[in-house]
């Protein structure tokens, strides 16, 4: 029995969330005393597997076929299925990602099993693993267990477990080539889509400095953006002030924007609706500025000033400055 991490890639870049699959893995495995594998799938992929060698799993698994070389849930299914009836893994984790969405699902379903989505973080009760994911956009949190036999599934959610927390180490990669014939392969791939390029990835910021509606007006914005200026941060924003076109979408941070885990995210005049605190929960440590000492962000603030932004902003600004 082992925790086994699928780690995505393509043309040979590892998905941002790559490394926190297997933070979790090693978190899960740790408390459970079970070795922790990762798998890779695509065509010529082992020095994306020596790339995760450097940290501290049994063995990465190269799973490598010409007709993995662009993704079909046909044929990751295939694959993945033919990896875990030969390894026998316990849990098989993924992130959260629309291409585990697309085939994680009919993954679990071939094995006879479900699939425990978006989960944010996990306990153990009795050595048995609970999975904690939420429900109505994060106003409730539930509990998952599992019954029945092994293996069991989980995707988790970005920002959920910290990629810095790795641990590092030296793991063996062993190539694998499942059995895949071209039958078995339905989808046909076209061109992949591709958004349109954004001003800014909120996703890589360090630093965020977000704002919310209580900077009143769309005239302020800059007394903020001065603020994350002299921080070296990112200017993000709540859904109020991008749906007032205050700020563009992009910059948009909650369950209808972007989900963030910076080292610092500093929040000023936002109440901390549940809708944003799930998209910038995994920040490492969080700040806010808000005249109303019981504005709900102060809950998962580290550090909190209960003041007006409009007097405790310009002050900050000063400090830095000096």
């Amino acid at each position: 029995m082992s925790v086994l991490a699928v780690i995505e890639q393509r043309d040979g870049t590892l998905h941002k969330s790559a490394l926190e699959g297997i933070a979790a893995a090693q978190q899960i495995g740790a408390q459970l005393d079970l070795p922790v594998f990762a798998a890779v799938l695509g065509s010529g992929v082992e020095p994306v597997a020596q790339t995760l060698a450097g940290y501290s799993v049994t063995k990465i698994h190269a799973v490598d076929h010409e007709l993995l070389a662009q993704y079909t849930p046909d044929g990751y299914t295939v694959a993945l299925k033919q990896l875990i009836e030969a390894h026998h893994p316990r849990y098989v984790i993924f992130p959260h990602t629309y291409q585990v969405r697309d085939f994680a699902p009919k993954l679990a379903t071939a094995l006879n099993r479900v699939l425990v989505s978006d989960v944010i973080s996990y306990k153990v009760d009795n050595g048995a693993l609970v999975l904690v994911r939420q429900l109505f956009q994060g106003k409730i949190n539930a509990d998952v267990r599992f019954e029945g036999d092994p293996p069991y599934f989980a995707s988790i959610q970005a920002g959920a477990f910290r990629a810095d927390n790795i641990q590092s180490g030296n793991a063996s990669v062993e190539k694998t080539t499942p059995d895949l014939k071209p039958e078995q392969i339905r989808t046909k791939p076209l061109e992949l889509f591709r958004e349109s390029q954004r001003a800014v990835d909120l996703g890589a910021a360090q630093i965020i400095v977000s704002v919310g509606r209580g900077i009143k007006e769309a005239a302020n914005i800059p007394v903020v953006q001065k603020l994350a200026e002299a921080l070296g941060a990112e200017l993000a924003a709540s859904r109020p002030i991008c749906d007032n076109g205050w700020l563009p979408m992009e910059r948009q941070v909650g369950s209808s924007g972007q989900t963030v885990a910076p080292k610092l995210y500093l929040a000023v005049g936002i109440s901390g609706a549940i809708q944003h605190l799930v998209g910038m929960k995994g920040s490492k440590t969080i700040a806010a500025i808000n005249k109303d000492p019981e504005a709900p962000i102060f809950e998962v603030a580290d550090y909190g000033i209960v003041g007006d932004l409009f007097e405790v902003v310009p002050a900050l600004i000063e400090a830095l400055g000096k």
